[in-house]
């Protein structure tokens, strides 16, 4: 055998050899796809919030209680309350994602029943006889529809969201006095509200269709007024207002499922 030959039958026992090698390397695996939030989503949601309110009332002079007393009580009749409550519903959206960005908006319906109360019952009349003086907001449930934006890396998003506020509440203002024959009066209205909503969240996608996420949203309502009267013997009256204002803060958690 001559050089040539012997140089060629190396050569190819090397290729063969490094060949064999290869082909009992394992495979690297592709790496896996990038979790893309573009979609429509349907889910459930639970959690808590705060309802703030600032009761007012104005007692305008009348023939029951004179000028002084009108002042006493409307001056005894305001002041700013909070109250605890659960909240638990559903929520919709859909979003679009391009780049790192996703923007897309959600509507939501929750239960929400808090009963802020404000009571004085301390105070007292120019003859020394003590009244009572109370105001009380009820929420019934929140709805919202918010714009979203936020940054999608891979499967995790952080967003900011914001827009209108929906709620119905049921309000009341009483006012009782020990008097003989006693003054008493009271003041009632039920409202819807259309207000505004801001917040922020993240959402994590543990499965191809299947996130969850924590979020904390702020809400502000307009002031409700109502009027009514304090009655007194012989058809004596002084003209009775109420207000209240409302501020609902809440964090919730949820589960959403993309298709």
């Amino acid at each position: 055998m001559n050089v040539a030959c012997l140089a060629t039958a190396t050569l190819a026992l090397a290729l063969g050899a490094k060949a064999a090698v290869a082909a009992d390397m394992p495979l690297k695996a592709p790496p896996a796809p990038v979790y893309q939030w573009s979609g429509c989503y349907v889910g459930l949601n639970a959690g808590g919030g705060t309802s703030g309110t600032n009761f007012g009332a104005t007692v305008d002079p009348g023939t029951y209680l004179a000028a002084g007393d009108a002042a006493t009580v409307a001056g005894s009749g305001g002041g700013g309350k909070n109250a605890d409550g659960l909240l638990g519903g559903g929520q919709l959206g859909c979003n679009l994602q391009t780049g790192f960005l996703v923007v897309g908006a959600e509507a939501d319906f929750d239960s929400f029943r808090s009963n802020p109360q404000f009571n004085n019952s301390t105070n007292t009349l120019a003859n020394g006889n003590t009244f009572a003086i109370g105001q009380s907001l009820t929420t019934n449930y929140l709805a919202t529809v918010r714009p979203r934006i936020g940054i999608g890396a891979d499967r995790n998003l952080a967003y900011l969201t914001g827009g209108a506020a929906f709620t119905s509440i049921s309000y009341s203002e009483s006012y009782l006095d020990a008097n003989s024959p006693p003054g008493a009066g009271s003041v009632s209205a039920s409202r819807s509200l259309v207000g505004w909503t801001a917040g922020a969240g993240w959402e994590y996608a543990f499965a191809d269709h299947w996130t969850v996420k924590a979020e904390y949203l702020f809400a502000s309502f307009p002031t409700t007024s109502a009027t009514g009267l304090i009655t007194g013997p012989g058809g004596t009256s002084n003209t009775l207002h109420g207000s209240t204002d409302l501020v609902i803060q809440l964090v919730r958690a949820g589960v959403n499922f993309k298709f």
